[in-house]
């Protein structure tokens, strides 16, 4: 038995921070396009239908109703009084599913060793591919349900999850699949981002004596078995390469990344986060949908983004502050000279178990401000309509007619106040995909 539509019209805001007319570099980046006041949000159907005055709103509203043979008055009224309307946020990059937990790097840390030391010696990423690897289909569902909804509950409504603690075809896959399943059940959205090429594994550092040869032969199988079933399980959209010295160099992230395109795969990069290592000359040189981290890119790299943003191929900087603060370094993005420079600047958590074990994005808005000198408009737009863009969605970050019902109120009077408040619980309302969703609570 169908369901009847029922509209939704969002009233009474005290701003709402629209982020319309599209991706945003430069100096549009510090325009978060405010709707005059007394504007409304009308959805139906799992999109927007209107962004006007409440009388033309609810006019649209109506009609739209008629026309799928609903009651004019079929529509619920959220009053958002006082508050601030958005588009929902969009994270995008996190590595979402995981087994175990790494709190004990924390101390490491403080007595000196260094990230790529403690992957040397088995930690880090391999310690929690051990983890992974031994945990069962439902730890991991219920574990992406938890964060997920702590995700929602700061106004995350589209949520990038990669692979890569897997480090293998099988459990690639079954990742793929429960951040696919993830999707299905909703409320947020998944995107689904295979990272085979996230570490070497510890079987092919052990098959062979020489780094380089086990890297070799470990970007073969990425590209020869993995690649291949990853296709054919059509649940990824994207693939990403974590391209760093002492991981994977330029030419094989090329490899890798070129095969993936070759299999109708958007491509992402992990570039130049401890050093610089040519990734985000290789992203512009691709056409990559972004080039993620940027914590030590060279001259050179901020140039070749910003050629590629004056072209047809713009490659959006995600960059992801809340991984050297929570790791204690003094490496800070260059989020200005990037915006300077007309690149198209987003922001995500790199929500993980080791290096951010962020879930809120507001908080990463909140450091990117402190941290990076981003105004809170160009903050919004890093986590809206420039984060949609950075996973090549273009029916969702910013209200608009015809885009995606994402929608958020917060209990703030002016979008400056998000990353004002850091670690505040803002969030009063929640649509995602035209539905009123209830904020998960802890």
């Amino acid at each position: 038995m169908s369901v009847a539509p029922r509209g939704i019209l969002v009233t009474g805001a005290a701003e709402v921070a629209t982020c319309a007319g599209g991706l945003r570099r430069g100096a549009a980046q510090d325009d978060p396009a405010i709707a005059a006041p007394g504007t409304a949000v009308a959805c139906l159907d799992g999109r927007i239908v209107a962004v006007a005055s409440e009388p033309e709103a609810r006019d649209a509203l109506a009609a739209a109703l008629v026309g799928l043979g609903a009651s004019s008055d079929a529509l619920d009224v959220i009053d958002a009084t006082g508050g601030t309307v958005t588009p929902g946020l969009v994270d995008p990059h996190t590595h979402l599913l995981f087994g175990g937990s790494r709190e004990g790097e924390v101390g490491l840390r403080q007595r000196g060793a260094s990230y790529l030391e403690i992957l040397a010696a088995g930690g880090g990423i391999l310690a929690t591919v051990a983890a992974t690897r031994a945990a069962s289909d439902g730890e991991l569902l219920a574990h992406g349900r938890r964060w997920l909804g702590e995700m929602l509950r700061h106004g995350a409504t589209t949520v990038e999850a990669k692979s890569g603690y897997g480090l293998d075809a099988a459990t690639e896959l079954r990742l793929l699949a429960i951040a696919g399943q993830l999707a299905v059940e909703g409320p947020a959205d998944v995107i689904p981002t295979f990272l085979g090429a996230h570490a070497v594994p510890a079987e092919a550092r052990a098959a062979h004596a020489d780094p380089n040869a086990a890297t070799e032969a470990y970007v073969r199988i990425v590209i020869e078995e993995q690649l291949p079933a990853v296709a054919a399980q059509g649940i990824a959209r994207s693939v990403d390469v974590f391209c760093e010295t002492g991981v994977f160099s330029p030419g094989q992230a090329r490899r890798i990344l070129q095969a993936a395109h070759d299999r109708g795969l958007g491509i992402r990069l992990h570039a130049d986060e401890m050093a610089p290592s040519d990734g985000a000359e290789l992203a512009a040189e691709l056409g990559a949908l972004s080039a993620d981290h940027l914590g030590c890119p060279s001259p050179a790299g901020i140039e070749a983004l910003s050629a590629a943003a004056r072209g047809a191929r713009p490659v959006v900087a995600v960059l992801l502050p809340t991984v050297p603060w929570f790791l204690g370094q003094e490496i800070r993005e260059p989020a200005r000279e990037l915006i300077e420079a007309g690149v198209p600047v987003a922001i995500g958590t790199d929500f993980n178990p080791g290096t951010s074990p962020v879930p809120s994005l507001p908080l990463a808005m909140s450091v990117a401000m402190l941290r990076l000198g981003l105004t809170p408009a160009e903050v919004l737009a890093a986590t809206t309509v420039n984060a949609a863009a950075a996973l090549g969605l273009a029916d969702r970050g910013a209200l608009e007619a015809g885009r995606r019902a994402d929608v958020v109120v917060w209990d703030v009077s002016t979008h400056a106040q998000l990353p004002y408040w850091a670690g505040a619980d803002l969030v009063r309302v929640v649509i995602a995909g035209g539905r009123q969703v209830p904020v998960p609570t802890r």
